[in-house]
């Protein structure tokens, strides 16, 4: 992505939302005023626009390695990347986005009600999101982590009360459903 001074603000947040933490940092608001370029937006706030474009670059370039082939993977240690890594994400950009959301809501809300209930999506989303992981984090990854113990130890895994392991897969697949509709109706909006 090419990131320069003349690069206007809220068109860049809306291509990679990874670049509102770095406005939000340096005290640029990129919704209301967001129609200004990055040079007029350091020279309200006296910031240095070359170290500001840096920062924008470089969040913008960081991407989780594609070479990772999970598939191959011991399962115990799949569920503690996805607990420590995507969960521990996702509960913080949800925090970070819902009050943008809202706020863009209540500015706009009265032309554009759509954005209304974008925001309710959202925030719904947000909480079935995380009731959903912690039943990963209760139920399912330390069902996986114990059938990994039993192979590894080459033991048979004492049985559990939620039945088979694919019991709580289910449940998590239904969820996956859930949102994926939820997901594709914010798309519509």
């Amino acid at each position: 992505m090419d990131i320069t001074h003349d690069t206007i603000v809220g068109e860049l947040v809306a291509e990679d939302y990874r670049t509102a933490a770095i406005f939000k940092q340096n005290g640029i608001d990129f919704c209301c005023n967001g129609n200004r370029s990055i040079h007029a937006a350091c020279e309200k706030k006296q910031l240095d626009a070359n170290a500001l474009v840096a920062a924008l670059q470089e969040v913008t370039q960081k991407q989780e390695s594609a070479a990772q082939d999970f598939k191959t993977w011991p399962l115990d240690l799949l569920a503690d990347y996805i607990e420590k890594k995507h969960h521990s994400y996702v509960e913080a950009k949800v925090q970070e986005i819902m009050p943008y959301l809202e706020r863009i809501a209540q500015v706009h809300g009265d032309r554009h009600p759509e954005l209304i209930e974008v925001a309710q999506l959202f925030h719904e989303s947000g909480g079935e999101f995380t009731v959903h992981m912690k039943k990963e984090e209760l139920m399912l990854f330390p069902q996986i982590r114990k059938l990994a113990k039993a192979k590894h130890d080459n033991a048979v895994a004492t049985p559990s009360p939620m039945g088979t392991v694919q019991n709580p897969i289910r449940v998590m697949l239904h969820d996956h459903d859930t949102e994926g509709e939820r997901w594709r109706r914010i798309a519509e909006l």
